[in-house]
């Protein structure tokens, strides 16, 4: 998952902490919410028909999914720092002028992190690259 086509996933220092973080409240506040739920719908009766059983096994499948996604990028990434110099790569902030004189600062960030309307763009982009 983190690794595409053999390319393992870059993550800033902030992004990775923020997928630790969401990771940590998927496995110890979101699982324990669905059992109740689920404990909850399975009270409720006839499963075979019961819609709230039905939506909570589906919400812990996607709980499920999401978990075992973030455990893989988070297994495969390599955390890069701000960088700054000569050349441009994972970490460096550039700006780009364009031939009219508008200027346009971006940040070059993994894939799994890349967000034009916050500056941040992938190092797998045209631009990136």
């Amino acid at each position: 998952m983190a690794e595409e086509n053999g390319k393992r996933e870059y993550l800033t220092k902030q992004k990775y902490d923020e997928l630790v973080q969401e990771l940590k409240n998927l496995k110890n506040v979101k699982r324990k919410e669905v059992a109740e739920d689920l404990d909850y719908a399975r009270g409720l009766g006839d499963l075979s028909e019961n819609a709230e059983y039905h939506e909570a096994r589906l919400e812990q499948a996607n709980i499920e999914d999401r978990i075992a996604k973030l455990e893989a990028i988070l297994k495969d990434s390599i955390v890069v720092e701000d960088r700054h110099g000569d050349r441009a790569m994972i970490g460096s902030t550039v700006t780009v002028e364009k031939d009219n004189g508008t200027k346009k600062t971006f940040m070059i960030v993994g894939s799994a992190e890349s967000n034009i309307s916050q500056g941040k763009i992938s190092n797998r982009s045209p631009m990136g690259q």
